[in-house]
């Protein structure tokens, strides 16, 4: 999956392309609205994420040249502008979406999922089973062997989502957007630190561990990994 993301600051563009190349999108980044347009014009992407307000060449001004070229890649706009008439605005350009910012990548993640029809993982209301770990959301309640488990809220807020994506490996960045909703940073090491207390409750007095790291691309919850 090819993204095209189109952001005038560095800090942002780093950020992005760091989440995106995490969950295996093939990211090209870009820091101005006139080559992006060139972007557009000469190669496929599946989506582009587009900043509104850019250097030589404003977002609304690339999505117009482009329907009006019949070119019908999916926008994405990021936008600070969070007014009614901004969002129909980029819409009615022929804009497919709009993310105000400040965002969490998670949200931008199910977002792009949308716009090029890709399954994503949908949340479980009822009791969530991996192996003999029991999670009921409804109760609040975790159980492994039958016996009781008693997490702080991040460590139930991350083993929730580590649950409802079990046997998927989900990235530090995407751990952290979804649980803290805060710009994450690579020197950052707080996603660690819930991982390890959590591993010392969920893996430690039980013979199978269901918590695994996978090098080089984060944790996975499952009950048949080796």
């Amino acid at each position: 999956m090819r993204v095209l993301v189109v952001e005038d600051e560095a800090k942002a563009r780093r950020y992005l392309a760091q989440g995106l190349h995490e969950q295996g999108f093939s990211v090209d980044v870009i820091g101005d609205g006139n080559s992006a347009l060139t972007l557009l014009r000469e190669h496929d992407f599946d989506v582009a994420i587009l900043d509104v307000m850019l250097p030589g060449r404003d977002g609304w001004a690339i999505v117009r040249a482009l329907r009006a070229e019949g070119i019908r890649t999916p926008v994405l706009f990021l936008s600070a502008l969070d007014h009614v008439e901004d969002r129909v605005r980029g819409f009615e350009l022929g804009g497919n979406d709009y993310l105000v910012k400040p965002f969490a990548f998670a949200e931008l993640l199910a977002r792009l999922r949308n716009l090029t029809r890709l399954p994503g993982s949908a949340t479980q209301a009822g009791v969530m089973r991996v192996g003999d770990l029991v999670v009921d959301p409804l109760r609040h309640r975790v159980e492994r062997a039958g016996r009781g488990l008693q997490l702080t809220q991040k460590e139930y807020a991350l083993l929730l989502l580590l649950t409802r994506h079990h046997g998927r490996v989900l990235s530090r960045t995407l751990i952290a957007e979804s649980i803290w909703g805060v710009c994450f940073e690579a020197q950052t090491n707080v996603v660690d630190v819930v991982i390890k207390r959590l591993r010392a409750k969920l893996d430690a007095p039980f013979p199978t561990p269901l918590l695994h790291t996978v090098r080089g691309a984060g944790y996975m919850l499952d009950a048949h990994a080796e």
